[in-house]
C-alpha cells in the first residue's frame, strides 16, 4: 500500500489533520475561558489588557478564527473540499484579531507573549489554507 492507507490517502493527511483538530480545539477553549471573568482575572496583564478592550467585532473575528478553524478540521478529515473555503475564513479571523491586537501594542503592557500566539495562530492558518489545496490536488479530499 505505499504509505497510503485503504481509503486512498498518505497517512500524514488523518495525523494532520487530527493535530489541526486539537490545536483549534484549545483556540474554542480558549475562546470559552476569556468569556468567564474569574478566568480572565487569573490572566497576564497583557492578556487580561487586550480581553478586556477588545471591540464586539475582534471578539468575533476571533470566534471565525477558533471555530472556523474546528471546523474546517472537521470537514478536512471528512474529506469535504468545502474545508478550504472554512479555513480561509478562519485565516481572515486570524487576521482581524492581530490587526486588533497591533492596535494595543501603543500599551505600556509587554505583548510579546500574546504576539508569540497570535503569530502561531497566523502560521496555522496559512498552512491549513495550504494544505486543503494540496490535499484537494491530490483528490484526497472532494
Amino acid at each position: 500500500m505505499n504509505a497510503k492507507n485503504a481509503a486512498g490517502v498518505h497517512w500524514s493527511f488523518r495525523v494532520i489533520g487530527g493535530v489541526a483538530l486539537i490545536w483549534n480545539g484549545m483556540g474554542g477553549i480558549n475562546f470559552f475561558a476569556q468569556m468567564n471573568a474569574d478566568v480572565v482575572a487569573s490572566m497576564p496583564d497583557a492578556y487580561r489588557e487586550v480581553i478586556h478592550g477588545r471591540p464586539v467585532w475582534a471578539t468575533a473575528a476571533f470566534a471565525v478564527a477558533v471555530f472556523g478553524g474546528t471546523l474546517g478540521c472537521v470537514l478536512l478529515l471528512l474529506r469535504k473540499s468545502a474545508a478550504r473555503r472554512v479555513f480561509i475564513a478562519s485565516l481572515l479571523g486570524v487576521m482581524v484579531t492581530m490587526a486588533h491586537a497591533l492596535g494595543m501594542t501603543r500599551s505600556t503592557i509587554d505583548f510579546r507573549p500574546v504576539w508569540t500566539g497570535t503569530s502561531m495562530s497566523l502560521v496555522v492558518a496559512v498552512f491549513l489554507v495550504w494544505y486543503s489545496k494540496y490535499a484537494g490536488r491530490r483528490g484526497w479530499i472532494r
